[in-house]
Formats: C-alpha cells, sequence, structure tokens
C-alpha cells in the first residue's frame, strides 16, 4: 500500500490537499488509485479539509500521534527548518507517510511542496 502524507499551512483547501496528492502521485509514477490512505499529524486534525480531500479521494485519513512520527523522523529525506521549527519534525509529510505506511516502509523519494502543501509518498514493507 502506498501513503500519501500531508503538511501544510492553516488554512489549506480540498482542493489543495487533492492538488499535491495528484502532483506527488504523477512525479513519482503512481497511479492514483494505487493511494489507499492520507496522513497527517494531531496538530493538522481540526482542519477539516485534510477529511475533505479524504472523502473525495474515497480513502481513509489517518491521524499520527506526536510519538509515531518522532519515531520515524530520522528516516526523512528533506530537513526543513520552517517544519522543524512548527511541529519538531525534518518534515511532517514524509513522516506521516513513514508512520502510516508501517514498519519496514520506505519514502518513494523526497516530498513534494506545490502552494500551501507538501506531500510525500510511502510504500509499505519498502517495495516501490
Amino acid at each position: 500500500m502506498i501513503v500519501a502524507g500531508l503538511g501544510s499551512r492553516a488554512d489549506v483547501r480540498a482542493e489543495d490537499i487533492l492538488a499535491a496528492v495528484r502532483a506527488a502521485a504523477a512525479r513519482y509514477g503512481v497511479p492514483l488509485g494505487r493511494i489507499g490512505r492520507l496522513a497527517t499529524g494531531e496538530r493538522k486534525s481540526s482542519q477539516p479539509a485534510f477529511a475533505e480531500a479524504a472523502l473525495k479521494l474515497g480513502i481513509p485519513l489517518e491521524i499520527m500521534g506526536e510519538a509515531a512520527l518522532a519515531d520515524v523522523a530520522g528516516r526523512t529525506l528533506t530537513r526543513s527548518g520552517h517544519s522543524q521549527a512548527l511541529t519538531g519534525l525534518p518534515s511532517l509529510s514524509e513522516a506521516a507517510a513513514l508512520a502510516a505506511a508501517g514498519e519496514g516502509s520506505a519514502l518513494l523519494g523526497p516530498r513534494i511542496a506545490l502552494g500551501p502543501v507538501t506531500c510525500a509518498l510511502a510504500q509499505s514493507g519498502g517495495r516501490a
């Protein structure tokens, strides 16, 4: 399974999230239908755009706890000072993707940034 991990600025719209997921899928050659879950951190759970985007894609949204994100933070590819200052993570989107994809997961590449959203794709079991 492939997980799309997400980060964003405040007041993001579902359309922005969908555009970023589509852009990441296109960059890494992943058919949109292979993405089985969206994931983000607890701090984004109050933003309704994440649940709305998951609903539009017909897949679940998983809210990852701080401990799960911290456990995979050392495996992220991107080191964003902005993300580090706001979330304590080098990349929220990459950490969310890795944590939700589970043990042995691997990023397909660095996150992409599109407008107010960052999106990273991770494959369960480390197989792309």
